[in-house]
This record gives structure tokens, sequence and C-alpha cells, in this order.
């Protein structure tokens, strides 16, 4: 995905707060769920535009789906963004 649909996925706080909880590993959408006040189906779409922007994978296990950090993907914006300020 371009860093226009990454950027746009990383502007909300929400999508923003479960990418801080990934970081200590991977969590089901219902374990994800449990941090927020919303609707399971809000915390889905959340998940859809964070997978659809390449910066979460998701490994269904029997009838649960896991979702982990894709570190990849925020690499590479830092080193777009220590480009742009001239740093190396």
């Amino acid at each position: 995905m371009g860093l226009q649909h990454t950027l746009k996925a990383l502007s909300d706080p929400i999508r923003r707060e479960i990418l801080n909880l990934l970081k200590a590993g991977r969590l089901s959408a219902g374990e994800i769920s449990e941090h927020f006040q919303v609707t399971d189906a809000s915390i889905s779409r959340h998940l859809s535009v964070l997978k659809e922007a390449d910066l979460v994978r998701d490994t269904r296990e029997g009838k649960f789906i896991y979702y982990e950090l894709n570190a990849s993907v925020l690499e590479e914006i830092l080193l777009w963004v220590r480009d742009l300020k001239g740093e190396e």
C-alpha cells in the first residue's frame, strides 16, 4: 500500500492505540475490543483499515483471528521521515 493509505490509517486515534496494544504481541479482535468503548463492528472496521494499509497482519486459528504489528511498514515510514528531514 502507498504512503497515503498508511498515513490515513495512522490518522485515527483508535487505530494508533490498536497499534500501541499490538506492540506487546498479537491479540485477537475480541481482546482488542476489550480496550475500547466502541462496538465490535467499529473495531473490526479499524482493523480492516490497518490491514489494508499493511500495518497489521492477521492469522486465523480456529474461530479466532489474531492480529500482529507489521513493523516493516513502520520502518519504511521512519526512513521516509528521516530522509525528509535530511538525516542519514
